[in-house]
């Protein structure tokens, strides 16, 4: 049985580095906090929206460290370059149509277009300053799924250059048959961080992590399923071919994320933000901008909601 946690621990340093204005390299205490953010495809703009919220709310420099699963790496670059509040337009329907593409399967292309994303959308559409995201001393911590062992990875110790970071987040972004097949990155193939991983917290806590506030993507009532008997061959078939190591890990997830669901629910030190309940539903490759907007906003109000309460009333205006 899970027992209630309110994560106050959480707030109140996020609300104590913010009063003192503190920064990485600078800190009156010895606390390591985390941010989590979850993965889930087209989810991702509930924790887009929820990043904005901590750009404005400005709580950057509060945290040590910034770790990502899928679109939530993605969402977490947004962060750290800076840019989180100014990019909306990534959501707009001539872009979200032209990343995401059902009928792109029926000639074989990629159903979701992660190069397209990263080097198109990211540089010349909505450009994000990937060499901010380098330069901060907030760490950045993209994850992969190492298609030979199906294990969660850091790909942080490969983030030398705008390429590599490039790669990376085509890597944490590799959805199976959906988009590429695996990206390689420092002599190793990943896929999509989803299958190993999709909320990152066990890693950050791993890393030293003494308190972890989590962006999450699903309500508190919408679980992950199985996948279908015909999905699940047709998922086995291509990673047997493609990443064999990850067959297992897919087999698997869904009690992984059930362990980790207990584990975000009862540790004293990880705050959660969720979309609320009787926020809409949406699926991986969700195309409707207007429900993807709507989302953004909601995720953006939540957070700020959830934070207000220990941000003094200056802090919460700015």
């Amino acid at each position: 049985m899970s027992r209630s946690v309110d994560g106050s621990a959480v707030a109140e340093l996020i609300a104590r580095r913010r009063a003192a204005g503190s920064a990485p390299g600078a800190r009156a205490d010895d606390a390591r906090l985390a941010l989590v953010v979850e993965g889930g495809s087209a989810r991702g703009a509930y924790s887009h929206g929820m990043v904005m919220a901590l750009e404005e709310l400005g709580l950057v420099d509060c945290f040590d460290a910034v770790y990502g699963s899928s679109a939530g790496a993605l969402n977490g670059a947004w962060l750290l370059c800076g840019r989180a509040r100014h990019s909306e337009r990534a959501w707009h329907p001539d872009v979200v149509r032209r990343v995401i593409s059902p009928a792109r399967m029926l000639w074989g292309g990629r159903v979701v277009d992660t190069p397209y994303l990263v080097h198109s959308v990211y540089g010349h559409i909505v450009p994000m300053d990937f060499p901010a995201i380098l330069a901060n001393p907030v760490t950045f911590h993209p994850i992969g799924t190492d298609a030979a062992t199906g294990a969660a990875v850091d790909l942080h110790p490969h983030l030398t250059d705008v390429a590599a970071l490039q790669r990376a987040l085509r890597a944490t972004t590799c959805l199976p048959i959906l988009a590429e097949h695996p990206v390689e990155l420092g002599g190793r193939r990943y896929v999509d961080a989803g299958l190993a991983e999709p909320v990152p917290v066990r890693t950050a806590l791993a890393q030293g992590a003494t308190h972890v506030l989590v962006l999450r993507t699903r309500r508190a009532d919408e679980k992950a399923s199985a996948p279908s008997g015909l999905e699940n061959r047709i998922v086995t078939r291509f990673l047997t071919r493609h990443a064999p190591g990850v067959v297992d890990t897919w087999l698997t997830r869904v009690a992984v994320h059930a362990r980790d669901e207990e584990l975000m629910a009862t540790h004293p030190a990880v705050l959660q933000v969720r979309p609320p309940l009787g926020a809409p539903t949406i699926g991986r490759v969700a195309r409707d901008s207007r429900t993807l907007l709507q989302a953004l906003a909601i995720g953006r109000a939540t957070t700020a909601d959830a934070l207000a309460p220990y941000l003094p009333a200056a802090t919460r205006a700015s």
